[in-house]
């Protein structure tokens, strides 16, 4: 099966992929299937979304959008994506807390691999949910709310459990964002004055090619009834619309320049109808402890020089404590070192050992589904929940149908 990744740098070594187009269907492909890893919208770098047997697209079952105005929720398909579900959301008065960049990942994948947004004040996405609906190997469908035992394990769970069916996540009611751009913010501000520049406004992501002399881009996502200064620690804004990449179209990024629009349609930095990022690139990301944000700042500058010819472009951006036993986040406010790299695995594979050398003794934490390496097994020491996590992969999974490699050598040891 010739199929790979939404970037290409991950040739699927699966045998098949079904697309099941209802739940009967995903039940009777489960429990047939020796080796099984559900696939949401393919944007992961590495192997964990791969299998021996079989690929298990959540793309054509059914959609759903149900909310819940008492208790501030919505129910949505697993599958779906959450720029569909951000839309309809929208149009019924509500919204979600924060979005990821990206609108084109789906809602399980998303959650199931810690992936978040930005701001100090904001978790994951993964904080959002309330309630899981999960198949199992056997067929099974298992229900998880918030407060129950094994829920806070279940959420970033890696698709080792099963295949979420449904997710419920928190709602607020809609409103509307604005964004700014600003060039050239010097280095020493960032490092010396992070905290200020991090809650300068809901959420904030700094571009830079960690060579360069200034932060090239300051991207603020404020709430638009709020009050917001003229300049960015003495930065004046941009006065045209920018994409993060120079040699890519600003047409592809969401409305800038201070217009506010509904939250769904400025959170993220791509419009769901273009094609994200760069489209060409492979992706690393690494979470570090916010105690320890100057001094992992200070080490990717070094490393600036090394990562030039490799690295499009870096983003900093901050995510709030959780306590999801396999969130990047767990215990501790962190700030995200995020790496677009040029499509080049072999040169990306070559200089991740010199920025795990800086940043694992800070803490750091990778993101699970973008490019890293563990040669040391450092990994699964990372997460103090783990023994814990395998006991609930365990009961959902006995006999190990989701599991891959990848899987194995963090839960079996």
């Amino acid at each position: 099966m010739a199929e790979t990744n939404w970037a290409g740098n991950h040739v699927y070594r699966a045998q098949r992929v079904a697309r099941p187009r209802t739940v009967d269907e995903l039940r009777a492909l489960v429990v047939g299937a020796s080796a099984v890893r559900p696939l949401g919208s393919r944007h992961s770098f590495n192997a964990l979304a791969d299998t021996d047997d079989l690929l298990l697209s959540t793309v054509a079952l059914p959609e759903l959008v149900r909310v819940d105005p008492d208790a501030r929720t919505v129910t949505v398909g697993g599958g779906m994506r959450y720029g569909a579900v951000a839309d309809q959301l929208h149009r019924a008065g509500w919204a979600l807390p924060n979005l990821a960049s990206l609108p084109h990942i789906s809602v399980a994948g998303a959650v199931a691999t810690g992936t978040h947004g930005s701001g100090d004040r904001n978790g994951s996405l993964a904080t959002a949910v309330s309630g899981l609906r999960i198949m199992t190997a056997a067929g099974e469908e298992v229900e998880l709310r918030r407060g129950e035992e094994g829920f806070d394990g279940a959420v970033v769970s890696l698709g080792a459990l099963g295949v979420v069916t449904e997710m419920t996540l928190d709602v607020v009611p809609t409103y509307d964002v604005r964004q700014r751009l600003f060039g050239h913010v010097p280095w020493d501000v960032v490092v010396e004055r992070f905290d200020e520049v991090s809650a300068s406004a809901y959420s904030v992501s700094l571009f830079t090619t960690w060579h360069e002399d200034t932060i090239g881009l300051a991207w603020l996502k404020e709430v638009a009834d709020g009050a917001f200064g003229e300049s960015f620690f003495g930065a004046a804004p941009l006065t045209e619309q920018r994409h993060m990449l120079a040699d890519q179209d600003p047409r592809h990024t969401t409305v800038q320049l201070g217009v506010a629009g509904p939250w769904h349609e400025r959170l993220p930095h791509f419009r769901p109808e273009f094609t994200p990022s760069s489209g060409a690139e492979i992706q690393s990301e690494y979470l570090v402890p916010r105690a320890h944000a100057r001094e992992a700042i200070l080490a990717m500058r070094d490393l600036g020089p090394r990562l030039a010819g490799v690295l499009q472009v870096g983003e900093i951006r901050t995510v709030a404590a959780d306590e999801l036993w396999l969130s990047s986040a767990y215990g501790t406010d962190v700030v995200g070192f995020h790496l677009t790299w040029r499509p080049d695995q072999a040169a990306v594979v070559a200089v991740l050992p010199a920025i795990q050398g800086a940043l694992f003794p800070l803490g750091a934490r990778p993101h699970w589904g973008k490019v890293y390496v563990d040669r040391d097994r450092l990994v699964p020491g990372m997460y103090p929940r783990l023994e814990e996590f395998r006991s609930l992969a365990e009961r959902f999974d006995p006999r190990g149908v989701f599991r891959n490699a990848m899987l194995r050598g963090l839960l079996e040891g």
